[in-house]
This record gives structure tokens, sequence and C-alpha cells, in this order.
């Protein structure tokens, strides 16, 4: 069997800004949540039979304690904040597992679920659905994988490498140096994708570099400044590191059984009725800032 689990903050980030506005009965704004079930459901038709949605029920997280700079909800539009909680109703309605995530962040769901099935004999892939880099981190051969359901790429550990340069398990030190803008650190100064990927494809990890440049061994420019930048903020780069590595202690389900999509409940057709009903302005929404 193949298990799914699928990012719900991305998707409903991306359908909420490439469809028009719909609104139901009450003026609630739902287009996104009515985009997101439809091609979920698509999955399911398309022959997906176990597949589970991680969502960030509030964006903040434990890494706000950490880094006051990490993203927050600031900036985003109410309309799609205000319909998280009905895209949690109406998956959980339509049957399929829902995981709304308060103290840790979807991506931590993900990635604990992706561990979690993968120990099962009887699962043959994991499907990571999400664009997002530090997904990539959890890529295992060619069993744990992620695909952008956007562009249909799949990557496997062979394609993180290829993309980024160095392997999964260095993904968490990659984004400390050369940062993380959509979740709000900015890496090191100098450290940029193709002296990060350079240095780590060869020594994997941050404490595995030595602090003399000479030592690297590495085609890189200005390597001494980057040496530098390196020794004077190192604590700051481990902290980042500490953003980017996802948690997988987790508890989510004890069973990827659980994880069988069976149909929907009988909630589902007043909620499916009600978006239906919703009155679709043809205008397109304004572009995502």
């Amino acid at each position: 069997m193949d298990i799914y689990l699928v990012d719900g903050t991305y998707e409903l980030f991306r359908h909420y800004y490439a469809l028009p506005s719909a609104r139901d009965s009450g003026g609630r704004e739902v287009a996104a949540v009515r985009g997101v079930l439809a091609s979920l459901l698509g999955m399911i038709k398309g022959g997906a039979t176990h597949i589970a949605v991680a969502t960030d029920r509030v964006i903040e997280s434990f890494r706000n304690g950490l880094w006051p700079d990490y993203k927050t909800a600031e900036g985003v539009e109410p309309d799609l904040l205000a319909q998280f909680p009905l895209l949690e109703e109406v998956l959980s309605a339509a049957g399929i597992v829902v995981w709304p995530m308060v103290e840790f962040e979807a991506d931590d769901a993900l990635a604990a679920a992706a561990v979690a099935a993968a120990r099962d004999s009887r699962v043959e892939r994991v499907i990571i659905c999400t664009p997002d880099k530090d997904l990539a981190q959890c890529v295992h051969g060619t069993r744990v994988v992620q695909l952008n359901r956007r562009t249909r790429i799949t990557l496997d550990e062979a394609g993180v490498a290829n993309k980024f340069g160095v392997s999964p398990a260095s993904i968490p030190d990659y984004l400390a140096l050369v940062g993380d803008a959509a979740d709000g650190y900015p890496g090191l100064k100098g450290w940029g994708a193709k002296s990060s990927a350079a240095v780590l494809a060869r020594f994997v990890h941050l404490e595995s570099i030595p602090p003399d440049f000479r030592e690297w061994r590495v085609k890189v420019a200005n390597p001494a400044t980057l040496a530098d930048v390196l020794s004077r903020d190192r604590d700051r780069a481990l902290l980042f590191r500490t953003l980017a590595t996802l948690r997988t202690d987790i508890a989510l389900f004890n069973d990827v059984d659980q994880l069988r999509w069976n149909g929907p409940t009988p909630a589902f057709a007043v909620l499916a009725a009600r978006l239906d009903a919703a009155v679709t302005d043809t205008r397109r929404p304004a572009a995502r800032p």
C-alpha cells in the first residue's frame, strides 16, 4: 500500500490564491476549502486508499519561543485563516484523517507520520505531498518520497541530492546556513546555496566542518570569510538547525490501517451541500504577497 501524507496548510494557501472567492449563505469565504476538498477527493478517486492531512490550526508553534522572528499569522488574510477550522471539519466529515497542529507544525506531523508509516512492512511507499524544503529531510531512498502536487515532481533520495546538492540528512544543516525566508530565519551571512551544498556534501553536519577552511578541500568562493562567519555565528547556526529539524516523536496513529479512507460520514452531505451552494465571485483573487 501507499501512504499519502498531505500538507493541508500549503493546499489551503495554494487554493486560496488560485481560486475566485466563494461565500456561503452566511457570507463566509469557502473557496479554498472547496478547492482542497475537491483536490483530495480527486486523489482518492485516482486510487489513493490511505491518506491523512496535517494542518496548522494556529500558525505559531513552539519554534516562536526559540526565535522571535519565526513565522506568525501576521499579514495572513483573515478570510484565509478563518478557513482552517472549516477545512478540518469538512475533511473529517469526508472520512479523511486530519491532524490539526497547535504546539507543533503541520510539517512536524508529516515528518512524524512518515517515520511511523515507514516502520510498517506492508507499506510500499510513503508519499509526503508538499513542496516545502524542510520535508526533504524525511526522504529515504525510494520508499519515502516527496511529491509536489502542483508540478507533479516527485523527489526520492537521489532527487533531493540533485536538487539541493546534499543528502536528506543534511537538509536541516543546509537550511541553517542558507536560511528559510518562508519560516523567518535568515541563515548565515555569505553562505549561499552553492557554498553550503559544497561544504555539507563533504562534511554532512555543521559540527563536522573544520574551523580551518584549509582543511575543507572544497571549491567555494571566499572560504576564509565563510569560516570566520561560521565560527562567529556557530551558536546561531545551531539554533537555525533546530528550527529546521522536524519533530518525529509525535504520536498520531497506532496503525496505518487507521489512515484508510472508508467513505464519508453522515455529516458530510450537509457540509458538502453548503459548499456547493456557495456563490462564486467571477473576479480573480489578488496575487499572493
